[in-house]
């Protein structure tokens, strides 16, 4: 690998996006500084301590105390919003860690003040778990059957996690040590060797997993489209139909005329403003960070125009197969999140399968393995290579690469070949584990115990220990913090469970809206609101709604599945309502939320490719949220919708 400080020549595109970078927080919407304003900790406090009575009022014994109170209040003063959002979400890995090893280790907790063998902080909740003295588990299988420790664990973790995703701008040196590592990590493939004997082994698996799967797809099957993200030029909306550059390397698998233009564009003006790049010249993609927790960004790239476009079609079409065959049916998931969840309740109670969360996963994919899963087909197999960006540009303008990893984040490959890509050595660590030899009857046997989607991993509890070895075999690194195989807690895909109950916080995403023009913020807080009024956090709840309507006025009470923001529907509402006579119902007014279109006219041949496109685009695909849905929008030659952009307006919707 190697590292350069001259950037390519910036085109046009580049240029235009590199002016958006500046214009735009990159970190998220309306981000603030992360200068610990008074006002944001002080509306972030109160938040805290209102979740704070909420939680205690939710535990059956008294666990408040005012202690806690003075702990909150005087460490935000002191520490800034990071005690909320950094130091507390360390509390409760420390937690969550001592209820599957079963006692407090003296290494958790470091920096909270102990009382005996617990920490002083929420000592009134873990004294209810933990032994003072010992610091060790209570073994009530009495206390246990109540539900009184999965209330306090819901409670304890709440407090915590409140504010871990909460978009606040990171400080620079946390910004600047992420990219660092995104490019250790990049330079550590140099230092990965794997024996041979594994190399075989692993090609082995993959031709029994993949091999029937993706033998007979053929590149002429594969239908492009445009995801709905930014692009390294930063074109975006209907101009994406009229491409700028195009890789030469695509031509053999996604010739231009007939995927990005019609054939009969040969000879048009538009086709010839069109560059044709060699491999050399190729745009690499942005790097960029995105809102994650303070502790850090998360990383991503984003891809060119053209490469954007052609992943698309290779992501249909293996979503569909690797969902529909029978070696990975039900196991290797990409829309149903269901599974995993399930699972993960099931086994918080009988400890029969292990969750795995890995770090920076889709950053260790090794390039060779990932498309040695593809060596049955070669076609497809080039076809890949060919849509993958093979260089990246950091902010600074360094160039990385030839890039070792398979694809980033923002890739639209990445997700499905890095589940493929852990699937394969889940397989291979069982069927090595109980000593089989490798065939599609042995491979589907083991497959029956393993559940695969992304990062999140759902394995056997007693051959977890051989697993997590085979995914450090094959350069993938373990979340320890959140990977459970022991005990009674239990997390994936979003589900957090301990003793089969259901303990996941509700986050808060955004500060407090200001004004109506912040609608991200209200829509957000209106949404955390609700999820606070459901989880019998009333005065939570209505604090956030309270701040919400200073700006909006009174919210209704409305159903989840109503188009309008309002509060929980309860069965007495006396809201205003008006009879429409011609919709022949009741209605009440209520402010709703609208695209934001802009000018966008697409004429000529690229019109025609976009509606020809529409004309191909199955249901089913329209309903995958990766892929990028085509307007149904009547003007949608004139206009685009800005992605992720919404207005609000008021305006009669059916009554409750």
């Amino acid at each position: 690998m190697s590292i350069v400080t001259i950037a390519p020549p910036i085109h046009e595109g580049e240029e235009a996006y590199s002016r958006c970078l500046k214009s735009t927080p990159i970190s998220g919407g309306n981000l603030k500084s992360n200068d610990d304003t008074k006002s944001v900790r002080s509306d972030l406090l109160e938040v805290a301590l209102c979740i704070y009575n909420d939680a205690c009022a939710s535990c059956l014994a008294d666990v408040s105390d005012s202690r806690d109170v003075l702990t909150l209040t005087s460490r935000v003063e002191k520490e800034g919003l990071s005690f909320l959002t950094i130091t507390l979400p360390s509390f409760c890995k420390d937690f969550e860690r001592s209820l599957s090893i079963g006692y407090i280790d003296s290494s958790l907790f470091r920096n909270f003040r102990k009382t005996g063998a617990i920490p002083a902080f929420l000592q009134g909740m873990l004294s209810l778990i933990f032994d003072r003295e010992t610091g060790s588990i209570y073994d009530d299988k009495i206390l246990f059957a109540s539900n009184v420790v999965s209330t306090i664990v819901a409670s304890v973790r709440q407090i915590c996690l409140a504010f871990k995703k909460v978009e606040l701008a990171c400080t620079s040196s946390r910004t600047s040590a992420t990219f660092e590592n995104f490019i250790a990590i990049e330079q550590s493939f140099d230092l990965f060797s794997l024996p041979r004997e594994d190399q075989d082994f692993f090609l082995l698996v993959s031709s029994v997993l993949w091999g029937r799967m993706l033998g007979d797809l053929r590149p002429d099957m594969l239908v492009p489209r445009h995801g709905p993200g930014a692009t390294a030029e930063g074109i975006s909306g209907n101009q994406k139909f009229l491409p700028q550059r195009w890789h030469e390397r695509l031509e053999p698998y996604f010739p231009f005329l007939g995927n990005a233009f019609p054939i009969g564009a040969f000879e048009s003006e538009e086709f010839e403003k069109v560059t044709f790049v060699c491999q050399d010249e190729e745009q690499p993609v942005w790097v960029i960070p995105v809102p994650k927790t303070l502790k850090g960004p998360r990383i991503i790239a984003i891809e060119p125009v053209c490469m954007q476009y052609t992943q698309q079609a290779v992501l249909t079409s293996l979503v569909k197969r690797i969902e529909s065959f029978f070696l990975t049916k039900g196991h290797v998931n990409f829309r149903d999140q269901s599974v995993n969840q399930n699972l993960a309740i099931s086994s918080s109670i009988d400890g029969q399968f292990a969750t795995i969360d890995l770090s920076d996963a889709s950053d260790r994919v090794p390039h060779g393995l990932a498309l040695a899963m593809f060596d049955s087909n070669p076609d497809l197999r080039d076809l890949i290579d060919s849509c993958r960006s093979r260089y990246a540009k950091m902010p600074d303008g360094r160039i990385i690469g030839p890039l070792r990893k398979f694809a980033s984040m923002g890739s639209a490959l990445c997700f499905p070949v890095e589940s493929m890509y852990f699937y394969t050595i889940c397989v291979a660590a069982l069927l090595r584990a109980h000593n089989l030899p490798v065939s599609e009857r042995n491979a589907f046997f083991v497959s029956r115990q393993i559940y695969v989607y992304g990062d999140d991993l759902v394995v056997p509890c007693g051959l977890a220990s051989t697993v997590l070895d085979y995914l450090q075999r094959y350069n993938c690194k373990v979340n320890t913090s959140k990977s459970f195989y022991s005990g009674r807690f239990r997390e994936s895909c979003g589900v957090d469970a301990f003793n089969g109950t259901l303990v996941s916080p509700v986050y808060i995403n955004t500060v407090k809206p200001e004004d109506r023009r912040q609608v991200r913020e209200i829509l957000s807080w209106v949404a955390t609101a609700r999820h606070f009024e459901k989880k019998s956090y009333r005065m939570t709840s209505s604090l956030l709604f309270q701040k919400v309507e200073k700006i909006l006025g009174t919210l209704p009470q409305l159903p989840d599945e109503s188009p309008g923001l309002g509060r929980v529907h309860f069965s007495y509402d006396s809201t205003p309502k008006r009879w429409s006579a011609v919709l022949q119902r009741f209605e009440i007014k209520a402010w709703c939320t609208r695209p934001v279109f802009r000018t966008d006219k697409l004429v000529g041949y690229a019109a025609l490719n976009k509606s020809l496109l529409g004309l191909e685009q199955k249901p089913e695909i329209l309903n995958f949220s990766n892929s990028c849905s085509l307007s149904i929008d009547k003007l949608s030659l004139e206009r685009s919708a800005l992605y992720g952009a919404v207005a609000l307006q008021r305006r009669w919707i059916p009554a409750p």
